[in-house]
């Protein structure tokens, strides 16, 4: 009796202008050992000698373009819709795949054939792949999605058959776009963490959740109004209204100290508490630094405050 064939496993790399960074992407998927993958990349139009990177692994490829386009939202959807794998997944052009992650992730997804999707954990590393961090994450479900327990999106791989019927990413977010995916896609069917190591996310100056940071929180309480209006979650955002609108008020104060607006930040961080004391324990030391940050105190700044998150767990 012959073995069942290995499912296909299609891998999306939304690219503009990472040149820097677009090799060592493209090297740690290529270089996989699970043997049936389908690679697409998706290029904005990219000036900066990535198309001449892309060029040099076209013949390992299954398809790229390099055109301009709205944003990274609608590149991966581009890619989606070219995309044939029973198994999908996006791998951002400034992160990278550990050894052996797809195969993991296709073995768990075989373990565990009522799960929709599965995630594991990402390590954060400057842009000469120096770990600063590591970003664990726990047995988590819908209720804790939905309080904004954020899972690391380069870690995450799901089944082409519990993707939304409304399509893929809402074009409609720019910052938190794959945790609205992951809530559309919990709400309907379960997920599943492995914790072992998938990805790294390169953490640097150009990146999204530094260079424009400010704007997260704002994406994040208009998920909580989104949530709370939508069918799919109502009896849920009610049962859990206080922790979920502490959570987005979390990330909100986490992502205005990266953009070291302290009393915005502080402001978001007594929100959250008011809704919920325990869900902002674990960022006390943030909280602590926008008082102290504006005083002068910066010695504490950058690498202690990734010290801290890795002895804390802290998610966003």
């Amino acid at each position: 009796m012959s073995a069942s064939p290995l499912p296909l496993v299609s891998i999306i790399t939304p690219s503009y202008q990472q040149a820097a960074f677009l090799e060592r992407t493209m090297q740690s998927v290529l270089s996989q050992d699970y043997p049936n993958i389908e690679y697409i990349v998706v290029d904005g139009g990219s000036t900066d000698g990535s198309v001449e990177i892309i060029r040099a692994h076209a013949d390992r490829l299954a398809g790229w373009v390099s055109e301009k386009d709205n944003g990274q939202a609608e590149a991966i959807n581009k890619g989606v819709a070219r995309a044939k794998g029973e198994i999908i997944a996006w791998l951002n052009s400034d992160d990278m795949y550990t050894a052996g992650a797809v195969r993991e992730a296709v073995e768990a997804l075989n373990l565990n054939p009522q799960a929709s999707l599965v995630f594991g954990n990402v390590r954060v590393v400057d842009a000469n792949d120096r770990v600063l961090n590591e970003l664990r994450y726990g047995n988590w479900g819908l209720k804790e999605l939905m309080s904004f327990h954020i899972i690391g999106q380069p870690a995450v791989f799901m089944r082409r058959s519990a993707l939304p019927a409304d399509g893929f990413l809402d074009t409609n977010y720019h910052f938190l776009l794959d945790h609205q995916l992951w809530l559309r896609i919990a709400v309907k069917h379960p997920i599943i963490y492995e914790p072992h190591f998938w990805a790294e996310a390169h953490y640097h100056e150009g990146a999204k959740n530094l260079a424009q940071a400010g704007k997260f929180g704002a994406e994040a309480l208009r998920m909580v109004e989104w949530m709370r209006t939508s069918p799919d979650f109502g009896v849920e955002y009610q049962k859990h209204r206080n922790l979920i609108k502490a959570g987005a008020e979390r990330i909100n104060g986490f992502y205005l100290v990266e953009a070291e607006e302290y009393g915005r930040a502080f402001r978001a961080y007594m929100r959250a508490f008011f809704y919920s004391p325990r869900a902002v324990l674990p960022d006390w030391y943030r909280v602590l630094y926008c008082l102290a940050a504006p005083l002068g105190f910066k010695g504490l700044k950058k690498r202690r405050l990734e010290k801290r998150m890795k002895k804390l767990n802290s998610q966003p």
